[in-house]
C-alpha cells in the first residue's frame, strides 16, 4: 500500500473545495466559529456513517465480484482527475447567505455531498481493500480518513476565520497546487507508475 498516496489523496479532497467546505468558509464569516463547529460535527459524522456504509457495501462486492476493485480504481481515478480539473478552474469564493450552520444542516449536507458520496466509494477499495481485508484494519482506516475529514474541516474554519483574505488573493496558486496533488494521487491509485 502507497501510505503517502493514500494520506495525500485524503488530505487533497477533504481539504479541497466542495459544497460543504464553501458553506463552512460562508458560515464563519456569517455565524461565527463557534456556530461554525455544530455544522461541522454533523457534516463529520456523515462522512464517517458513509464510509463505514461503503466499506460493508465493497466487502460485500469484492466477495461477490472480485474484479469491482479494478472497477472502482478506475472511476476513483477518473474523478479525482475531474476533481483536479474543477479545482484548476475554481474561481474566487463569493459570499453565500448564510446557511443554517447546525448540526442537522452539516450532516444532511454531506448524505447528499456528490464529492463526499464518490469519494467515501473509491477511498477504501482503491487504496486500502486490495492490502488489507481484516474488517479490524478496514474499520481502523475508515476512522483515519473520519478524523482526516473532520481535521479538514476545522482547517476550513480556522482559515475562514483567520486566513480568508489571503486565500481570495493567492487563490489560483492554491488551486493549482491542489489540483496537481490530484493529479499525483489519481496517477498512483490507476496503476500507471
Amino acid at each position: 500500500m502507497n501510505i503517502i498516496s493514500f494520506l495525500l489523496y485524503c488530505i487533497v479532497v477533504t481539504c479541497s473545495p466542495g459544497p460543504a467546505n464553501i458553506v463552512i468558509l460562508s458560515s464563519v464569516q456569517h455565524s461565527g466559529a463557534k456556530k461554525t463547529m455544530r455544522y461541522v460535527y454533523g457534516a463529520t459524522m456523515a462522512f464517517g456513517l458513509l464510509l463505514i456504509l461503503s466499506t460493508l457495501m465493497n466487502r460485500v462486492l469484492v466477495e461477490v465480484i472480485p474484479n469491482i476493485l479494478i472497477i472502482m480504481q478506475v472511476v476513483g481515478s477518473i474523478y479525482m482527475l475531474y476533481l483536479a480539473y474543477k479545482i484548476f478552474k475554481m474561481g474566487a469564493t463569493e459570499d453565500k447567505p448564510n446557511p443554517n450552520a447546525n448540526f442537522r444542516s452539516g450532516l444532511l449536507m454531506q448524505l447528499v455531498n456528490p464529492k463526499v458520496l464518490l469519494f467515501t466509494l473509491t477511498v477504501i477499495p482503491s487504496y486500502v481493500m486490495p492490502f488489507y481485508t481484516s474488517s479490524l484494519t478496514l474499520f481502523m482506516f475508515v476512522i483515519i480518513i473520519t478524523v482526516i475529514g473532520f481535521f479538514a474541516f476545522t482547517t476550513w474554519v480556522v482559515f475562514g476565520a483567520i486566513f480568508r483574505a489571503f486565500l481570495q488573493n493567492h487563490q489560483k496558486v492554491l488551486n493549482t497546487l491542489m489540483a496537481l496533488f490530484l493529479v499525483y494521487s489519481a496517477i498512483m491509485i490507476s496503476g500507471i507508475l
